[in-house]
């Protein structure tokens, strides 16, 4: 099922998908022993996360059993200011009380793995099996790519891998670890957060059903639900 919901403002947009983030977790936890969710990062996935740390209602989620991972990642060294984890750490899980083990952050280049990509994307392809994310947060960008998949390259055709090191990105840095298309699929929910006039044509082509390895934003859809929140600059189209 696919879904799209207009905002008024970026604000707004983010305020509701934390509100919505707190009755789908704990509508999870009323079901199931553990929630599995997957965070994303820039302007918007930062704000959402801070908005939920302080969301009155937010108190109900129990995070000793909410499990959280990341789509994607700058491969910087640990602590590094642009890191998405960095981010979400500062906007929210630093806040909360979580087990550390609760927290699964794709390995930095100053890691146990150093500064090899591949070694890290594999090791989190490890940390990841086995785990069914219930919800996945994505960005969309201006060109159409989610999570660190760009069009037309080798990450939007990986067809069996669930994470992969992704090179040369047309956006800085060069070097990302992300989650590929098909562990989108394998997610119950995406969703697509995206908010500004610069992404209303991909948006709109996404939504027409593009070829995902021209728009990887289209590719990227949950199994159960897949959930376009926009503000309305970015519908404007």
């Amino acid at each position: 099922m696919k879904r799209v919901i207009v905002y008024t403002d970026p604000p707004l947009l983010a305020s509701a998908t934390a509100a919505r983030l707190v009755t789908a977790i704990t509508d999870l936890q009323a079901t199931q022993p553990r929630v599995a969710i997957a965070l994303t990062g820039g302007r918007t996935g930062t704000a959402v996360l801070e908005h939920l740390r302080v969301n009155t209602a937010a108190t109900a989620i129990d995070w000793s059993t909410v499990d959280v991972f990341w789509g994607d990642e700058r491969f910087l060294p640990g602590k590094h200011p642009d890191r998405n984890e960095t981010q979400a750490r500062a906007a929210l899980l630093d806040h909360i009380t979580i087990p550390k083990a609760n927290i699964h952050a794709i390995p930095p280049s100053d890691g146990p793995f150093g500064d090899d990509p591949e070694l890290a994307a594999a090791a989190y392809a490890k940390e990841l099996f086995g785990t069914t994310l219930d919800i996945l947060l994505a960005g969309v960008g201006e060109e159409g790519h989610t999570l660190s998949v760009f069009p037309d390259s080798p990450a939007v055709h990986e067809v069996e891998a669930t994470v992969v090191a992704v090179h040369d990105c047309p956006k800085p840095p060069p070097t990302r670890i992300s989650l590929t298309l098909p562990a989108a699929r394998e997610a119950r929910q995406v969703w697509l957060l995206t908010t500004g006039a610069a992404k209303a044509e991909a948006v709109t082509t996404a939504l027409s059903g593009a070829s995902e390895v021209d728009l990887p934003a289209a590719g990227a859809r949950g199994s159960e639900l897949t959930l376009w929140l926009l503000d309305k600059a970015a519908a404007g189209r």
